[in-house]
């Protein structure tokens, strides 16, 4: 948990707006204004204070009202600069190197705020990352339990090798696409918090006019998180003293956690694999560690091994006999395997000690059992049981998380841009709401109105990514797929006036939430936007479903956004990740090939179909339907079966 914004913060401010003109911590140096579209200025002074505002070949003036409150519209302005922004009443404030371009909002969970240099191909990447047209801003990652008017702190930076590794990765390849089409600078408003449901990101307001939510919302009060979060800590901290004792840590004593002699009898014990926040300490963050004794025999001693730790929730540093062996940083889906050296084991008594920092939600070694193990030769011995525990340090307070109550994000993260001037969004979300997917077709759409209402800028272009492949719960059309309905839940989102979606089932991992491949997803973004909002005459999108025939026993399906052809990399040219069903409403496997631009699906135990469906499935990557453009086809079903969330609704606990 980074911070929670006070009531007295903003107390704070309004004391300091009576005595000097203050801008939002939106407006700064290197920052991009909108083109072509009346630009938004505001702040604080004192009440019916003079306020003039100079800009390029503009000047206006506003006066505050009489809660220090004051705004002016600068005429539309056109690509270019740069430029100086200043604010003058009773003292002046200078703002520098400003560019007017394209102004996106890129929001959403942790694949949004997934940064450039963890992405595919990183390091070249960065390198190449000199674009002093493009401009990032990260809103700081806090929540609120009612609508403010500013952020804390948050600076613009100028794209370069220096800079853009920090850089939203879907959306620094969003805008580089961007500037090269349009030869404009592009400005990025980087908004977005890992593992947030859309519920955080709206608005009371919106939950209270929603028949769907306003029963929800009227249980809600607005919340004192100070007073919640002094409890809570409060609780944690007894609860840390009950778990390993009231011992004051010092540096030199963690320093000896690593090495085998260490003597760690008087630890608490924990089964591994888990996560321990579901077995020892509920809503532990921070650094902890994790130790366990294995013995050898002289005839295994000194050889070299494999370490396997299934995976590890968020970054390690392992060591074997107090030998660092590996680590890996904010790669909580990725599998350990570290190899042990030669001569770093001995006879009899050897130890593994783990250091795990957790930044939030869960916690620890987790995974298959068969996965925690070591391995000499083609001999494997378990490691899962027994681990000894300790804490190094408690980051997690107890504090109130963006998900414990509906609007925290809206409030905190989005609340304080608005009416900063915009061209629209870009959005990458859907996990954390996958397992109540279909009321996600009712909050997802209510979230982009909400936005679009509050920014009184008309349907601006909102274009999201439809989740991409992940082996979240081996869901398929059989068993039922949370994260189909929540795809299939976006796809019926396009409904709404000016969206788009991007396809991104062939690019994910099917063991990593987090893919890496950003550049494909920021591009295809960036087709959606040249396409629709920049008019340019390009194909944006990959097939879509339109109907379905049958004839005989084989179904025919129909598709739009054909671009210039159906086509499928298979060499052979058959299709995958079809499925058909007759009325039994049981899917089989399908057969499947293009023939006169429709895809027709058949399977000798369906002698009469009724449905189709296609990369119906956690995992999708098997789908290998595409236009000759190179865009994936939208997953779909014929059939409007029911399916298994559709029971589920948001609640606070």
């Amino acid at each position: 948990m980074k911070h929670v914004i006070s009531l007295i913060t903003f107390c704070c401010l309004a004391i300091l707006a009576q005595a000097q003109i203050k801008l939002p911590h939106i407006f700064g140096d290197n920052m991009v204004l909108q083109r072509e579209k009346p630009i938004a200025v505001w702040g604080w002074a004192k009440a019916k204070e003079k306020v003039i505002i100079k800009f390029h070949n503009q000047t206006k003036t506003a006066i505050a009202d009489k809660t220090g409150k004051w705004i002016v519209k600068l005429d539309a302005e056109k690509a270019g600069g740069p430029y100086t922004l200043t604010a003058s009443g009773k003292n002046t404030i200078t703002l520098k190197n400003i560019l007017v371009g394209e102004v996106w909002i890129c929001s959403g969970q942790s694949n949004m705020e997934w940064p450039l240099r963890m992405s595919s191909h990183s390091a070249q990447e960065i390198a190449d990352a000199d674009y002093p047209q493009i401009r990032h801003i990260k809103i700081p990652n806090v929540v609120a339990s009612t609508p403010q008017e500013d952020f804390n702190s948050g600076d613009w930076k100028v794209c370069s090798p220096q800079t853009a590794g920090d850089f939203t990765a879907v959306g620094y390849f969003f805008a580089v696409k961007l500037a090269k089409e349009l030869n404009v600078p592009v400005g990025l408003i980087n908004t977005s918090w890992g593992g947030t449901h859309s519920e955080t990101w709206t608005s009371r307001e919106a939950f209270e006019n929603s028949p769907e939510f306003k029963s929800m919302i009227a249980t809600v009060p607005v919340v004192n998180l100070e007073a919640i979060n002094k409890k809570r800590t409060a609780e944690n901290a007894q609860k840390l003293e009950a778990l390993q004792g009231k011992i004051t840590i010092t540096p030199q004593e963690v320093e000896r956690w690593k090495s085998p002699e260490y003597d760690d009898a008087s630890w608490p014990v924990m089964q591994v694999p888990a996560l321990w926040e579901e077995k020892i300490f509920p809503g532990l963050d921070g650094i902890v560690w994790l130790r366990k004794t294995f013995s050898l025999s002289e005839a295994d001693a000194g050889k070299a091994a494999e370490l396997q730790l299934a995976m590890i929730d968020d970054s390690d540093e392992t060591y074997v006999n107090g030998v660092k062996v590996g680590g890996l940083t904010a790669q909580y889906n990725t599998p350990r395997v570290y190899a042990i050296r030669e001569g770093l084991l001995k006879a009899g008594k050897n130890v593994i000690a783990v250091r795990v920092t957790d930044t939030g939600g869960g916690g620890g070694i987790y995974g298959p059992a068969d996965n925690v193990k070591f391995s000499i030769g083609d001999r494997s011995e378990s490691l899962a049981g027994n681990w000894k525990l300790r804490v190094e340090n408690m980051t997690s307070t107890g504090s109130i998380g963006p998900n414990d109550y509906p609007t925290l994000l809206f409030n905190a993260m989005l609340n304080p841009l608005i009416p900063y001037t915009i061209q629209g969004a870009i959005w990458y979300q859907g996990e954390s709401n996958a397992w109540r997917a279909y009321q996600y077709r009712t909050a997802f759409p209510l979230m982009i109105s909400d936005w679009r209402k509050h920014w009184g800028l008309g349907d601006f272009p909102f274009y999201f990514v439809q989740l991409s492949s992940f082996n979240d719960h081996n869901g398929n059309s059989n068993a039922g797929s949370t994260w189909a309905e929540l795809r299939e839940a976006q796809t019926k989102t396009l409904a709404l006036p000016n969206t788009g979606m991007a396809v991104t089932t062939d690019i994910g991992e099917s063991n990593d939430i987090h893919p890496r491949n950003k550049k494909d997803v920021g591009y295809r973004l960036a087709a959606v936007a040249l396409s629709d909002t920049y008019k340019k005459n390009i194909v944006s999108r990959g097939p879509a479903f339109d109907k379905l025939v049958v004839q005989n026993s084989e179904a025919v399906i129909s598709f739009k956004n054909s671009g210039s052809g159906l086509t499928t990399p298979d060499k052979y040219g058959y299709l995958r990740g079809f499925e058909i069903a007759g009325s039994d409403q049981k899917f089989y496997p399908a057969r499947a090939f293009i023939k006169e631009g429709t895809v027709v699906v058949s399977s000798p135990a369906v002698t009469s179909p009724v449905a189709v469906r296609y990369n119906w499935m956690d995992d999708a990557l098997e789908g290998n339907l595409f236009n000759r453009e190179g865009f994936p086809a939208e997953p779909f079903r014929s059939d409007n079966w029911k399916g298994i969330t559709e029971n589920n609704r948001f609640s606070v606990q």
